[in-house]
């Protein structure tokens, strides 16, 4: 499903919309302007399911699980404008869902950008066990603090992006992201 079923090179004027008009046209059962949606927003969604599910193979059954509930839901969303957030919340929840199910362990091992070859095989090994212990402080978290610092330090969205995905006040969501960021600290305090 891409803006240019011919291959042409070609893009349609949906890919350029803004998210209120892609959405809003999706809610409608515009079939192409879901397909912009799910093409805008599975990097991003992936992205946040593979950390919160220690990159396990289930990382695709949940997005699109998660867009098969938006696309049922389309509807609901008051704001199209929001598209992003809401989605986000959706995913966020089915990922944890699966956390849930299967023991919850966060790896940030994708977090951290691949060493340069140039770099000595001492600093390669020292980042590695600095993303380890990373993803040990992590994978202590609590589930909901997991998730705030995961969308907020990974995910990049703001406070109240955050609240929105997860249902929860931004006085909550300081709170999570606070505690979290507290026992990240403590936990890494011997990697400053």
């Amino acid at each position: 499903m891409n803006g240019d079923p011919a291959g042409t090179g070609a893009t349609s004027p949906l890919d350029h919309a803004d998210d209120r008009i892609v959405a809003g046209r999706a809610a409608d059962g515009d079939v192409a302007a879901f397909a912009v949606v799910v093409r805008r927003y599975t990097p991003m969604m992936r992205a946040t399911t593979r950390r919160m599910l220690n990159g396990s193979a289930e990382v695709d059954d949940v997005v699109q699980e998660a867009f098969v509930t938006a696309w049922q839901r389309l509807p609901e969303l008051d704001d199209p404008g929001k598209v992003r957030s809401w989605l986000m919340r959706i995913v966020g929840r089915k990922a944890l869902d699966r956390l849930r199910a299967n023991r919850p362990q966060v790896s940030v091992d994708d977090i951290a950008a691949p060493a340069p070859a140039r770099e000595s095989p001492q600093r390669v090994v020292e980042g590695r066990a600095g993303v380890e212990a990373l993803a040990a402080a992590l994978g202590t978290l609590a589930d909901a603090e997991r998730e705030c610092w995961v969308l907020r330090e990974v995910g990049g969205l703001s406070y109240d992006e955050i609240g929105e995905a997860m249902d929860t006040p931004v006085t909550t969501v300081r709170g999570l992201l606070a505690r979290a960021r507290k026992h990240i600290i403590v936990r890494m305090e011997g990697w400053r």
